[in-house]
């Protein structure tokens, strides 16, 4: 951190604080009013956290390239306003007047990386460059769409206010890598994008014009930077708005009927969709994700145990789509309750380890509490469950089976903690408000 920096964020926070401010007393909900301040100020204070985690247990890393490349933009903004905005909307190709500045960034052909440099250099025009500053940035950006999915699913289930709040907003890893300057704040904050304008366009039918505007800047952010989100949203987001239709329709005989259509037709679609979205990116290709899992898991494996770090084994991966799916109970486990207390060789390992211990515990109750035969008559039931359920285990099947390594999986499953998390109280909450008895 230098000097500027002490000198520019505390007016920044005075300005972000004063807003803040001004915004929860416009809020008429109380209980909004009570958490709105916290939770922001939970979000400033990992960003700058994970500056320093970095800085001083790493000694270096991501974050700080993305800084360092950042300035680079920076600098051309001073000396021509022209170049930066070059760089700003370049693709990666070389150009005469920029090259001079491109030149010094490893990441420019890199499409995902210097999009998350591009963004920290705009960031970076309002607060001088300043590392603590464009951190404030990222961690505002991931509150803001952290907000708006809060208030969907307060919209879905009013009762659960502290209980989503918890979800949202309070869960360790969520918090801490999804706030400061790393592709995963961008993530968070696209995701809540997403699902307020999915939402509120497809389910509820409503502020159109604003909710379309945020889907579409969160389609593009994630289709850039974390397209595997996409293909595990996309599909269960279209069964629920089938499903969902489904479910307003009032006649019970013709609700039946129409089931079966609305299932089916969801299916297509999603499948439709997730296929065009990697349509040209091999990396994603259908027809070659099971070779590509088999080529990541070995080099991953091999990387981490090498570099001495914390790796895990699914077992044996040839190349086959049965091998996959073979190792999809062990990858869900993985992502959702590893590493076990056992396994932990560093601090930060046990800070996942005991989140893990707790989601596990927290699983095992509701499944106690709740019963099995409850659970599946709810899940049935409900489309927004379906959703929840499905996001999640997509979710945790891709991040076991890509990762490897559990320094890794804990930024990769955040995406899908806060989903799980709301569907698990979701079902606590029907089961004790008798709801299951209507079911």
């Amino acid at each position: 951190m230098l000097l500027k920096d002490l000198v520019v964020t505390p007016i920044l926070l005075m300005i972000v604080y004063l807003i803040a401010y001004i915004i929860k007393y416009s809020l008429k909900d109380s209980f909004f009013k009570k958490i709105f301040i916290p939770a922001l100020t939970l979000k400033i204070l990992a960003a700058i956290l994970l500056g320093v985690v970095y800085q001083f247990y790493y000694e270096g890393g991501d974050t700080f390239s993305y800084f360092r490349q950042s300035k680079v933009i920076h600098e051309a903004f001073s000396n021509n306003p022209v170049d930066g905005l070059k760089l700003i909307f370049s693709d990666g190709t070389y150009d005469a007047d920029t090259f001079n500045y491109s030149s010094q960034l490893k990441w420019y052909r890199f499409q995902t990386e210097f999009t998350v440099v591009k963004i920290a250099a705009i960031f970076g025009l309002v607060c001088f460059s300043t590392y603590s500053g464009i951190a404030t940035f990222f961690a505002l950006f991931s509150f803001a769409g952290s907000w708006l999915l809060f208030k969907s699913l307060i919209k879905i289930n009013p009762r659960l206010k502290l209980e989503f709040a918890i979800a949202t907003f309070f869960i360790p890893s969520v918090v801490f890598w999804g706030s400061g300057v790393l592709k995963d704040s961008l993530m968070i904050g696209s995701l809540g994008f997403l699902f307020f304008g999915f939402y509120n366009v497809f389910i509820e039918k409503k502020q159109l014009l604003l909710s379309a505007i945020l889907l579409f800047i969160s389609l593009y952010i994630l289709y850039i930077t974390r397209i595997y989100i996409l293909l595990g949203f996309i599909p269960p987001a279209l069964l629920w708005v089938f499903l969902a239709n489904n479910e307003k329709i009032k006649n019970p005989v013709l609700r039946k009927m129409a089931a079966p259509v609305f299932l089916t037709a969801g299916i297509f679609a999603a499948y439709f969709l997730a296929t065009n979205i990697t349509e040209g990116n091999k990396k994603y290709d259908i027809d070659e994700i099971a070779e590509r899992t088999k080529i990541n898991s070995e080099y991953l494996y091999k990387v981490s145990v090498m570099q001495g770090g914390s790796a895990y084994n699914l077992g044996k991966l040839d190349g086959t789509f049965g091998s996959m799916f073979r190792a999809a109970p062990a990858a869900i486990v993985v992502s959702l309750f590893r590493p076990f207390i056992w396994e932990v060789t560093n601090p930060l390992m046990l800070i996942s380890s005991l989140e893990a211990t707790i989601f596990l515990f927290f699983t095992f109750y509701i499944f106690i509490k709740v019963g099995p035969l409850n659970i599946i008559r709810l899940f049935f039931a409900d489309s927004f469950l379906k959703f929840c359920l499905i996001f999640s285990l997509i979710m945790a099947f891709a991040v076991g089976l890509n990762s490897f390594n559990f320094g890794t999986l804990v930024r990769y499953k955040i995406p899908f903690l806060p989903f799980y998390m709301v569907m698990l109280f979701t079902l606590y909450n029907k089961r004790n408000s008798n709801i299951i008895k209507d079911v």
